[in-house]
């Protein structure tokens, strides 16, 4: 209101008070007008793509304008200036036109931006929406794809060795309990995932003949979180494609916390005489990387590398 009245063009100079009278005559119309494109104009016409209406408007308000100033002008042209003289009014139309339409600007602009500061914010709850939902089909995807390796290789053991198969189900009973409460969460403890890896390489070894295993920690592990099943697709994807009908196979993990990053390799033994059915890849690995997007984005760099009949996986997230 300040700005608008003391940018009002009130010439011819007129005596006080009446140029006072003008300033705030001319200043409260076009603060009135402001207001009136800002919540009516604005909502009602551009934001709905209706631009003739819109610029009509506006042309109403320029018209308006002149003729406002007309009406002061001639309301005040018998009063005396400073110098006594009477001064016949003649109307700036120009000058003051250009100052309304630079307030209708600015009106118009606050309007739009504070469109746009809603519009993103139900764009960011959207999107955060949507992540929440995918996240959680992928990993319904992964649960019963990792049920349905286990329950099969208990019936397998079931037939040759009724031992071994108790130990399975026990061991499939923490992991269930591990997958129905732990896994409910958005972020579960790196030990308690560790220790769900442990058991899962534990139950191949029991299954499997003239397997391996070995899970290494370095580092300050306790407390640290992280989503749940974000490795067991890697540890899965190493148990299959290990498996050698003719020699030893081996899988080892590797877990360490250092300078704010988590840094998990995995790696597992390659058949010299690799079924040609036995590739790397699946739709487990494809969960995973979209996993790694929704969650991480940028601050994850996930490698794999074959070499010395050795294939490596190695992931690395920024705590």
């Amino acid at each position: 209101m300040l700005l608008v009245f003391c940018t009002a063009d009130d010439s011819p100079f007129y005596a006080e008070p009446y140029s006072t009278y003008f300033k705030i005559g001319f200043s409260l119309f076009l603060v009135f007008f402001s207001y009136l494109n800002m919540y009516w104009l604005v909502p009602q016409y551009l934001l709905k793509n209706h631009f003739t209406p819109y610029l009509f408007g506006i042309l109403i308000f320029i018209i308006l304008s002149i003729i406002t100033i007309s009406i002061f002008g001639d309301f005040l042209r018998d009063y005396y200036s400073a110098s006594n003289q009477v001064i016949k009014f003649v109307p700036k139309a120009i000058p003051s036109t250009i100052i309304g339409l630079v307030f209708i600007a600015a009106s118009t602009a606050i309007k739009l931006f504070q469109r746009w500061i809603e519009d993103s914010k139900k764009i960011s709850e959207l999107v955060k929406t949507g992540m929440q939902s995918e996240l959680e089909q992928l990993k319904t995807q992964i649960n019963p794809h990792f049920l349905f390796n286990m329950l099969n290789n208990a019936n397998v053991l079931i037939q040759k060795d009724p031992e071994k198969a108790s130990q399975v189900l026990m061991t499939l009973s923490d992991l269930l309990r591990y997958q129905l409460y732990d896994s409910a969460q958005s972020n579960v403890l790196l030990t308690s995932d560790i220790r769900f890896l442990s058991d899962f390489l534990n139950l191949e070894k029991i299954r499997r003949d003239h397997f391996d295993y070995m899970v290494s920690k370095e580092g300050a592990i306790s407390g640290i979180q992280i989503p749940p099943f974000l490795f067991i697709t890697f540890v899965e994807n190493a148990i299959k494609h290990s498996l050698d009908m003719e020699g030893p196979s081996f899988v080892n993990i590797y877990f360490e916390v250092s300078r704010a990053r988590l840094n998990f390799v995995c790696i597992n033994s390659i058949p010299k005489n690799p079924s040609p059915k036995n590739e790397v890849g699946g739709l487990g690995l494809i969960n995973v990387n979209r996993r790694l997007d929704l969650l991480f984005k940028d601050k994850y760099v996930l490698s794999t590398e074959i070499s010395n009949e050795l294939y490596t996986v190695k992931l690395a997230i920024d705590l």
